[in-house]
């Protein structure tokens, strides 16, 4: 099979928690929910920054909403995270600085314009479709559970910003300028489906049904419909085999604490009230 092809994984059992984990699936359990938590948490911050300044009050509201959402969404990991490792959520959440973080790069670079705010949103959410629908037939209940109620809702973000895509997309302007966001950030935008340390340990306890590279192929396959229907560029070829690979090379780093200088920025206002009283509850 190409690299992008689906392969099946069986669980052998349900998990039910953290005692049904050795000391190594535990390991790379912890960096799984690290990675999803911290990409959730830092879009979450990102597009708070976008309340009052959205080009229609409505967008406001709903760009508010997102992002309390996408922090909500984070917290119910941390939650799960700190069960692993006897941490507190919001000492995981807040007490590290920005090197400490594991967000994929597109979610460390600056807020940018409307477009590239938009673009970003549609590249992360149609990857993260594609990565909740595989969780949340993990193997290790908790996850299964908490992600089967988080893709709900991010239905719905997708939706709201797959509107905006095509709205942005139907004017000469934001063609042009949505064009130029894609483009920008299609290698960042890779960087969500890095392996992580550890994955063949998830994969084999079917904790991860299918590796990040698999899924990837499914991202790209997903999105090559829409993208072809709307007339953008997609950066991936389909192989004899018919899994989608990418044409450009993925800016990586993420996952190991490589960010943009933007995002240290962000960093000191996302951390600055828990600095002010370390260890108080939030």
């Amino acid at each position: 099979m190409g690299e992008g092809a689906v392969t099946a994984t069986i669980p052998t059992a349900t998990l039910a928690g953290p005692e049904d984990l050795d000391g190594a699936t535990r390991a790379a359990l912890a960096e799984l929910l690290l990675a999803l938590a911290d990409d959730e948490f830092v879009l979450g911050f990102w597009d708070s920054e976008w309340t009052g300044i959205g080009p229609a009050l409505e967008e406001d509201v709903a760009y508010s909403s997102i992002a309390q959402d996408e922090i909500g969404h984070a917290r119910a990991l941390y939650e799960l995270l700190a069960a692993l490792t006897g941490r507190k959520a919001d000492d995981l959440a807040y007490d590290r600085g920005p090197e400490g973080f594991r967000q994929a790069r597109l979610l460390g670079l600056d807020r940018g314009d409307w477009a590239q705010s938009i673009a970003r949103r549609y590249l992360y959410d149609t990857a993260d479709a594609t990565r909740l629908a595989a969780l949340a037939g993990s193997s290790y209940a908790p996850l299964a559970g908490l992600l089967g109620k988080v893709r709900r809702e991010e239905a719905y973000h997708l939706l709201h910003f797959d509107g905006w895509i095509r709205r942005l997309n139907d004017d000469d302007r934001g063609r042009a300028r949505l064009t130029a966001a894609l483009d920008a950030l299609w290698p960042a935008a890779l960087d969500l489906f890095t392996p992580l340390a550890g994955e063949d340990l998830l994969v084999r306890a079917g904790i991860l049904p299918r590796p990040f590279a698999a899924l990837r192929g499914e991202w790209l396959a997903a999105l090559a419909p829409i993208f072809a229907e709307l007339d953008l560029p997609l950066p991936a070829r389909r192989g004899d085999d018919g899994a989608y690979t990418p044409t450009v090379a993925p800016l990586t780093g993420g996952r190991d604490g490589n960010h943009d200088p933007a995002f240290r920025r962000l960093h000191d206002e996302m951390t600055m009230v828990y600095r002010e009283e370390p260890g108080a509850n939030w």
